[in-house]
């Protein structure tokens, strides 16, 4: 049972949780846990019961002697602040939410589409080799792409000269250094470019079907590959 308490000259009835929350005790909380209810405590209530003390506070301080309330207040500040990081985070949440429902649209429209993504294989069937590329973080003086096959022996090495930054699609017509067309099945690809004859990333791409979309375990769309592999949607560097 809530109990009021009379205060100030004009006789001003201030609530028990009222004075509790100013007296810093926990009478209220002793006695909601025995009826089995419990209080406000959201930021919400808690900006109620200050407005409340604030209110009653003034009405009830001596005009020619009046209260310090920057305390008060200060804490109100503190209130008001928390209870807008609360609002903000629900908002980010949400948005997050949005944009992850629009990367399965995104990625849903894939489905059915040849695209680039980091690999190292490259297929060959009836004498023609699947699509593969090489992607650059710097412009490079000269790239070449080392082919192995299934046994790690080089087959093939292309040289593609001078290149830009970003992503190369490469054309090969499967044949090995003498000209010969190599048999059907999986070849390993590596790529290597240098800069002033120095060493630079090269990253190969191998290209592969999207079979259909996933979610990943950190909540982005993933990309099932006809190859096997599953990629994010922001590792497809191209789209054939």
């Amino acid at each position: 049972m809530t109990t009021n308490t009379t205060i100030g000259s004009n006789g001003t009835n201030v609530s028990q949780t009222l004075l509790d929350t100013m007296n810093g005790t926990n009478s209220a909380s002793s006695s909601t846990s025995s009826t089995g209810s419990t209080s406000g405590t959201s930021a919400t209530d808690l900006q109620n019961t200050f407005l409340q003390l604030l209110v009653a506070q003034l009405k009830n301080q001596d005009p020619t002697n009046p209260m310090d309330s920057s305390q008060m207040t200060s804490q109100l500040a503190q209130i008001n602040t928390v209870s807008g990081i609360s609002q903000l985070n629900t908002t980010l949440t949400s948005l997050a939410t949005q944009m992850s429902a629009g990367q399965q649209s995104q990625a849903a429209l894939l489905i059915g589409s040849t695209v680039l993504a980091p690999g190292s294989s490259v297929s060959v069937a009836s004498g023609k080799a699947g699509a593969f590329g090489v992607q650059l973080a710097n412009p490079v003086g000269d790239l070449q792409v080392v082919v192995k096959n299934s046994s790690g022996q080089i087959v093939s090495t292309l040289d593609l000269g001078k290149q830009s930054a970003g992503t190369i699609p490469v054309g090969w017509t499967p044949t090995d250094s003498a000209g010969n067309a190599l048999p059907d099945g999986t070849y390993t690809i590596s790529a290597v470019g240098t800069i002033n004859g120095q060493q630079a990333t090269a990253t190969t791409l191998t290209g592969a079907t999207v079979q259909s979309v996933v979610m990943q375990a950190n909540g982005t769309p993933g990309l099932v590959l006809s190859n096997g592999s599953t990629v994010g949607l922001t590792s497809v560097a191209a789209i054939l």
